[in-house]
């Protein structure tokens, strides 16, 4: 296992591992939700971050470059063995710093499971096939030494809130999976299965893994991705909302969300302050106040002690010129990357921008009639990418690592990486 001590950052005087893990989810929760109940989510300021501020210690001193390494990776890599896991990993690594990108974002914790001895989580089926078989090696450990070895920056990817996206995937949960012990915390959402975000309970589990992620290996970071509230269905946590006396749903559920995303902010720090907490959520942010509850405005503009998150990356996947049916191009991304700088935030947060590489050779579906070619021209990443320095933004990561790696579209994707190389190596 790849321990916090063999980090170059020493911690005197933190808490001790089993302390924390006792403590770091309900104290976190409590203080979240204090902070919450004295009204003190955000405090704006202004945009850029002043000089004057003091810099926040876990955010990179240059341009942020990550790709996002998710669980449809995991199943084409061999976990057979040690020695066979370690050789995908380093051809990974190596295949990351050939574009010049210097974050991997690997996901985790995809299903209420872990890529990662725990003793909160079961072993992910995507080891061995089996959700709970230990495949007799440590996948993150690798994947941290192989990252660390080469300079590149990892940060673990955690879905807080789902443990089955349908009937097949995963297909068959562990008897330790949350939805057989703590059937009570959870939600049915069509085939998926989800915790219930109203509970606190679960609420604290989730911030006891982060906690027990950030104490036992050396990431560099915790990365949450956008699947907050799985409806707007108000039957899901009906009761719950009576039980609570609040008199708006909406807001009670952003409550919900953020107490949660701030307690796990918390217990990152507590861990070590120059660790990152970021959140990837939706490009739109009407989906992401209306449909998934996450306050983003409020998470980009809290500072000091009310500090939510180190940087929000939302999802820009559309493409220069995106037409709704409506007409609207309020989501092309000459648009919506300037909507997004221009919301306030704190000095001590940061804003990247999710980009989707995934588009290549298929397009973003969007009404224009370039919809599609533009995402053709190998260069459509490259282009993203100078726009964005442009604007003055401080990094981009891309969704996802098979999309320029493992492509159906190879010709495409190598000249989208030759160009992404050229902006980012020269």
């Amino acid at each position: 296992m790849t321990q916090r001590g063999r980090r170059s950052r020493a911690r005197r005087g933190r808490f001790g591992r089993r302390a924390f893990l006792a403590g770091a989810g309900c104290a976190a929760l409590a203080g979240a939700a204090v902070l919450l109940g004295r009204g003190q989510t955000a405090s704006a300021s202004s945009v850029p971050p002043t000089d004057e501020a003091e810099p926040n210690a876990a955010l990179p001193t240059g341009e942020w470059r990550a790709v996002w390494v998710s669980y449809l990776e995991w199943a084409g890599m061999d976990f057979s063995s040690e020695e066979a896991f370690r050789a995908g990993a380093a051809e990974l690594m190596d295949n990351c710093l050939s574009i010049g990108l210097n974050t991997v974002i690997a996901q985790v914790r995809p299903f209420g499971d872990a890529l990662y001895r725990s003793t909160l989580f079961p072993w992910s089926h995507l080891c061995t096939g089996e959700q709970g078989q230990d495949p007799g090696f440590d996948p993150l450990d690798v994947l941290i030494t192989e990252a660390h070895s080469r300079g590149l920056s990892l940060e673990a990817w955690v879905n807080p809130y789902r443990l089955r996206s349908s009937a097949k995937m995963p297909p068959a949960l562990a008897e330790n999976n949350l939805a057989n012990v703590h059937p009570e915390w959870v939600c049915a959402v069509g085939e998926g299965l989800y915790l219930n975000p109203a509970i606190p309970e679960a609420a604290d589990y989730v911030v006891q893994g982060v906690a027990e992620l950030v104490q036992n290996y050396a990431v560099d970071g915790i990365h949450f991705d956008d699947y907050f509230y799985p409806t707007t269905d108000a039957a899901l946590d009906a009761a719950q909302f009576a039980a609570s006396g609040a008199g708006d749903l909406a807001a009670w559920r952003r409550q919900n969300v953020t107490v949660l995303v701030k307690a796990a902010h918390d217990a990152v720090k507590a861990a070590d302050a120059t660790l990152r907490f970021g959140v990837s959520p939706q490009g739109n942010p009407d989906n992401d106040l209306g449909q998934q509850y996450s306050d983003v405005k409020a998470w980009l503009a809290a500072e000091g002690e009310n500090a939510v998150v180190d940087y929000l990356c939302p999802q820009i996947y559309w493409g220069c010129g995106y037409t709704l049916q409506s007409g609207s191009t309020r989501f092309a991304f000459e648009n919506i990357v300037p909507e997004w700088l221009a919301m306030p935030r704190a000095a001590s947060t940061a804003l990247y921008f999710g980009l989707g590489a995934y588009r290549i050779g298929e397009g973003d579906g969007g009404a224009n009639e370039d919809s599609r070619s533009q995402w053709c021209t190998g260069s459509a990443l490259a282009r993203q990418v100078e726009r964005l320095h442009s604007l003055g933004a401080g990094g981009w990561a891309l969704y996802r690592y098979d999309s320029l790696f493992r492509s159906a579209w190879p010709e495409l994707a190598d000249a989208e990486r030759a160009a992404l190389a050229a902006l980012t190596t020269a």
